[in-house]
């Protein structure tokens, strides 16, 4: 049985963490191995992000994927859409598309293009790329719920970038006026964006307390991202607190997984050079070995 067939049966919670942890690991391995192999795509914010979309799909969300377009699935908007690669891996293994087709990542005329594409990748809920966009399209897609009488949930992720955006402060403000059911932002807090530290290009902080000014429900902690246990802690306290719109904020490592690219803005988006995929492969190797050896 595959890791992710067990991350889908396993109904302990202590045992899904541990599975979702070493399967989010594998993702990364996955997601370095194709980036090195294209030479083009992002592996800064895409490996902050593992976690916390692997712990969605494969845990969270209500979605068919033989069925990508039932009415009734939750939804989800890549926001940060740079990070395509990572929301591809997540589909594919999910069911949404044979994994084989990763390797066809960013060439023309793929299904899988540089930015997520509603209109050719299964499961991809709506085109983003243009940072900003992706909390209006949110607002939009559950306020559409709410005239429709449907139930689905959803769920949009931005990065810093995204939050540098005046755009996504409109739609803040339109979110805290309209309290559309079921809208969840979850921010990717790593601190580092294309040119440098976010606090160097435009400081967000506080920003728990502006998302609190702004009328959101946001949770009190900021939870670790990368850490497949503390998200789980941040789904269980979504669902407690009442109201809507709902934010978390989650503090992540940008390049997470490889040392020497920890943190550092030149990985936002370089190709992954022969001597720096020779270095980083097997750093990532262990801690996917790791982590597979706390669920066997």
């Amino acid at each position: 049985m595959t890791l992710e067939q067990r991350a889908l049966l396993e109904k302990e919670e202590t045992r899904k963490i541990k599975i979702l942890a070493a399967l989010a690991c594998r993702f990364r391995i996955e997601m370095f191995d194709i980036l090195h192999a294209k030479q083009t795509g992002h592996w800064g914010g895409a490996s902050s992000a593992c976690e916390i979309l692997t712990a969605l799909y494969f845990h969270r969300l209500c979605l068919d994927p033989k069925n990508p377009d039932w009415e009734d699935r939750d939804r989800f908007i890549l926001s940060k859409g740079h990070a395509s690669l990572l929301l591809y891996t997540v589909l594919a293994y999910r069911g949404f598309f044979e994994p084989e087709i990763l390797a066809s990542f960013r060439d023309i005329d793929s299904t899988l293009q540089g930015h997520p594409y509603m209109n050719k990748t299964p499961g991809v809920d709506m085109s983003t790329g243009a940072l900003g966009h992706g909390i209006s399209v949110g607002v939009g897609i559950a306020l559409a719920a709410r005239l429709l009488k449907k139930s689905y949930h959803s769920y949009v992720m931005v990065g810093e970038g995204c939050l540098n955006e005046g755009q996504s402060w409109e739609a803040i403000l339109s979110a805290a006026k309209y309290k559309p059911e079921g809208l969840t932002l979850m921010v990717d807090y790593n601190g580092v964006q294309l040119d440098g530290p976010s606090k160097d290009i435009m400081p967000l902080e506080p920003l728990a307390d502006k998302f609190k000014a702004f009328g959101w429900n946001i949770l009190d902690e900021v939870y670790d991202g990368n850490d497949m246990k503390a998200v789980f802690q941040s789904f269980r306290e979504l669902d407690r607190i009442v109201g809507w719109p709902k934010v978390v904020l989650y503090h992540t490592v940008k390049g997470k997984g490889v040392s020497f690219m920890e943190g550092r803005n030149t990985w936002h988006g370089a190709p992954i050079d022969d001597s720096s995929y020779a270095a980083g492969r097997p750093e990532l190797a262990a801690f996917f070995e790791q982590a597979l050896a706390e669920v066997m």
